[in-house]
């Protein structure tokens, strides 16, 4: 009798083990043909970057003559006139600042969202949420009217870019608070037991057990500025002050363009965004994973 129950029970995880490596095999080709087909268009723009521009409409994955002086053309600045390196630098100074700013207000607002006691906590913050919901089309003008007005007047200067970016991050805040929810209150108390003041509770323990949230809204940040077209294209009027998206821009003309170059210039602007990605990579996953916990 124990034989066969035995021998049932090896039956039965091994059909267990087929239908689980089965469902496994069946997910990994279903992700692999998505990516394959996401990879699709990058592989096209690196592709077109390293044609001529005779061959750039013709089908074929591999050029026929790799031309890499087209990277050397679009750093130059192709169509703008002015160097790829003036873009590029615009584009790091403003995203670096709008990043630490946005993620540096948007730690102390979900700090106090989640650790700290006051009148109307819940129904404040449930207000903030809702500015998400509002588009960004709707608030440009006013800020604009408000930037070019005569007590400011920041439109064609990098304080337009850079200052209103640097506050008001509703998502980052959602995303910050979430995740300091999951950590738990023993060690605060402990913190506070030990002469710990409320800053220090913030800086000392919150920041450090909050590295993978952090990342995440790093990463989304600098991809958010660093892609940003629109904002920049309306209060920026001077070429020397333009971001890579509008540089970008530029290279279409208005009855031909050169596509070579601007899928050159493309390969260059994404660059920065994968390194930034890859070295968050290893934070980024688990801050998504995590920010939806709540002890």
């Amino acid at each position: 009798m124990s034989n066969n129950t035995s021998l049932s029970l090896a039956q039965s995880k091994k059909r267990r083990f087929i239908k689980e490596t089965a469902q496994k095999a069946v997910v990994y080709v279903l992700l692999s043909v998505v990516g394959v087909f996401m990879l699709v268009p990058f592989m096209w723009m690196v592709t077109t970057s390293l044609k001529d521009a005779g061959s750039v409409f013709v089908f074929s994955w591999i050029p026929r003559q790799f031309e890499w002086r087209n990277y050397v053309e679009a750093w130059k600045g192709g169509p703008t006139g002015v160097s790829f390196t003036r873009f590029f630098m615009n584009s790091i100074f403003v995203s670096s600042l709008v990043t630490f700013g946005q993620v540096f207000t948007c730690a102390f607002a979900a700090f106090a969202f989640a650790r700290l006691k006051f009148w109307g906590r819940d129904k404040l913050f449930l207000a903030y949420l809702g500015t998400m919901m509002i588009p960004g089309a709707v608030t440009m003008i006013p800020v604009y009217i408000l930037l070019s007005s005569r007590y400011l007047n920041w439109v064609n200067s990098y304080k337009a870019l850079i200052i209103p970016g640097m506050f008001g991050g509703a998502f980052g805040t959602f995303l910050l608070r979430q995740f300091f929810l999951t950590i738990p209150k023993d060690l605060e108390d402990a913190a506070r037991i030990d002469g710990c003041s409320t800053f220090g509770i913030f800086w000392r323990i919150i920041l450090p057990l909050s590295k993978p949230a952090l990342a995440t809204l790093t990463t989304f940040t600098f991809m958010g500025v660093w892609n940003d077209f629109i904002w920049p294209l309306i209060v920026i009027n001077t070429m020397e002050k333009k971001t890579l998206p509008v540089a970008l821009a530029s290279f279409q003309g208005m009855y031909s363009t050169d596509w070579h170059l601007l899928m050159a210039a493309s390969t260059i602007v994404l660059m920065p965004v994968l390194i930034v990605y890859l070295f968050n990579q290893r934070f980024f996953v688990r801050g998504i994973v995590l920010t939806g916990l709540k002890q």
